[in-house]
Parts: structure tokens; sequence; C-alpha cells
């Protein structure tokens, strides 16, 4: 099993999202011995914004090469999505750009838009500092959960799981239990020891 771990918070060591990203990383590291992990840092090593390179030697497009080749062999994606201003860090749409590419991961047809990347399992590690979800005053500003279903779905993948911490930043209680709540789902979602 191929694993591609994305993080995308600037946050460093102050990151949520990096932490239940590693959390869920370690989990099927220990449930599945077999899994070969592959790390990606956006904030640590961002890339450029996507671009049509005619130079296939450009080094902007090596790099969209070694992207899209991680993406297209994992069958696992465990990404860190925290909330920037009610969506998703740029430096994340950015790698969202490097793989959503006419003819590689989807294609228009005479029926609409067909997703080819389907198969994969993507686990989203979702932080946020006020409350966003469904039942909230605030789930109309919520473009980062709608927008990665969508975009993902779009590339034919349906097998998408969200972890979710949010309040984090309204108190340290409620930060506490929402990281105690991410943390349990973390522990429903994972496989069964091989």
């Amino acid at each position: 099993m191929k694993l591609l771990h994305i993080d995308s918070s600037a946050l460093g060591s102050h990151s949520v999202s990096r932490g239940l990203t590693a959390d869920i990383v370690s989990r099927f590291k220990r449930n599945r011995p077999d899994a070969n992990v592959r790390s990606r840092d956006l904030a640590a090593q961002p890339l450029p914004h996507w671009s049509p390179v005619a130079d296939a030697a450009d080094p902007a497009a090596l790099l969209g090469s070694e992207v899209m080749d991680e993406f297209l062999a994992a069958d696992v994606i465990v990404l860190g999505a925290p909330m920037y201003n009610f969506g998703i860090p740029s430096q994340l749409k950015s790698w969202i750009d490097h793989i959503a590419v006419a003819g590689k991961t989807f294609r228009y047809t005479a029926n609409g838009p067909e997703g080819l990347a389907g198969g994969k399992r993507v686990i989203v590690a979702s932080s946020r500092g006020g409350f966003y979800g469904a039942d909230t005053a605030g789930a109309a500003m919520d473009f980062q959960e709608s927008y990665l279903r969508a975009v993902l779905g779009f590339l034919g993948i349906t097998a998408i799981e969200f972890v979710r911490a949010e309040g984090v930043a309204v108190s340290a209680d409620h930060k506490e239990q929402a990281l105690a709540a991410a943390k349990e789902a973390i522990g429903t979602l994972l496989p069964k020891a091989a």
C-alpha cells in the first residue's frame, strides 16, 4: 500500500492539522507495516503556481511531473488542510493545480467531465479556529470542505473522509475537546492490522 502524506499548514509545530496527519500516518504505519509512505510539506517546500510550460526541461515542469507521479501512485492520501480565511491554504491550492490536469486526472467527454483518478482513499485532517460545520451559523462560510469534496470528486475520487478539529481558537478547553474528538475519529478510520 502506498500512502501519500501532504501537509500544507504554515504554522509548523503549532499546527493542529499537522498533528492530526502525523497521528493518522503513524497509526497507518502501525496497523499496516507494508505501508510505503511518501511525505510532502507544501509550506516548507512550496510548489510554484501552475502555469503552462512549453519546455519540458524547465525545473517547474519536472517538479510538476514528480508531484503528479506521487499522486497517481498513491492508494491512500492523508491531506492536512487547515482552514485559512474560509478556504484552503494557497500552497494546497497550488498542489491541487498540479494534480488537476486534463488527460491525466480528468477528461472532458460528450457526457461531461470524467475523473480518471478514482480508486484512491483520501483522509483530510481539517482544522478550524471557529465552528463551520453544517449545523452552525458559520456553515455558509465553509469553502474548505466543500471545495475539497468538489475538486477530488471531479478527479474521480469518491472515498473522501474528514477528521475535523473545530473551534481550536475559541478556548483552550474547546481545543482540547476538538483534538480528543478528532483523535477518536482517527481510530475509526484505520484498517485492522495486516
